[in-house]
């Protein structure tokens, strides 16, 4: 399996806080079957987004587990106008690898009817804006086929493992399980920040999505389709 949203880095957010816990959270990954983990640091208005200092940390750690799982760099990008304003002029900054896929995050607190149009500008560049979590979100819970417009726009969504099994509470999976139900989902992936709580498990929520959409789609959206976005390639399963 292929996880596209990770917190492993150590030490540059609110994920893993040595190069000991990254450490373990690559091992508990492999074991739950994940061959390629993306890092995607936090690009906000709390956490500052250091491309080169972000790759020599992660090299640091491919180093140090030994060749065991494959690394790619992305970000965990928020949609602030400052943000924007800045990937319209490098947007390789904060893609996943070199290609065209952007994790973009939205505010817990507020989503102005422009982010429409900021989204429409970054895939206008190319882009393909991976909207994180939605399920999460408080507003988006509220307003969903608001998610359904946006991938009609030219976004797809990603939805975290453990909101399938009910982690994030009764919302965000009855949420999660409605965007599946629209065939609205286009990768799982863990969001993983620690080896207690957030942890880097991909199976568990591919198994609770399976008892919506079948095992071909579920095994698709931590498998194909990830594996496609760290290639840079079309996803190959995109209803």
């Amino acid at each position: 399996m292929v996880d596209i949203h990770t917190h492993i880095l150590p030490a540059v957010d609110d994920g893993s806080k040595s190069m000991e816990m990254s450490l373990q959270m690559c091992e508990m990954a492999l074991a739950d079957g994940i061959t390629h983990m993306v890092a995607s640091p936090h690009c906000n208005y709390e956490y500052e987004y250091n491309r080169e200092g972000h790759s020599g940390r992660l090299q640091e750690l491919r180093t140090s587990f030994g060749g065991k799982l494959e690394f790619s760099l992305g970000c965990d990008f928020h949609m602030s106008y400052e943000n924007v304003q800045d990937a319209l002029g490098k947007p390789q900054k904060y893609t996943i690898g070199s290609g065209p896929y952007l994790l973009v995050e939205f505010s817990d607190y507020s989503i102005p009817p422009s982010m429409d149009h900021a989204l429409s500008e970054l895939i206008d560049l190319g882009l393909v804006p991976v909207v994180t979590h939605p399920e999460r979100n408080p507003i988006l819970q509220q307003h969903p086929a608001r998610i359904i417009e946006w991938i009609e726009l030219g976004c797809i969504a990603q939805v975290t493992a453990n909101s399938l099994t009910g982690f994030w509470g009764s919302t965000a999976k009855k949420t999660a399980k409605w965007l599946l139900e629209r065939h609205a989902v286009h990768v799982i992936a863990s969001d993983a920040h620690d080896p207690r709580r957030r942890k880097p498990i991909l199976s568990e929520g591919r198994d609770a999505a399976a008892a919506t959409v079948g095992g071909e789609v579920a095994d698709l959206l931590v498998n194909a389709n990830p594996e496609a976005i760290v290639s840079g390639k079309p996803l190959p399963y995109h209803p």
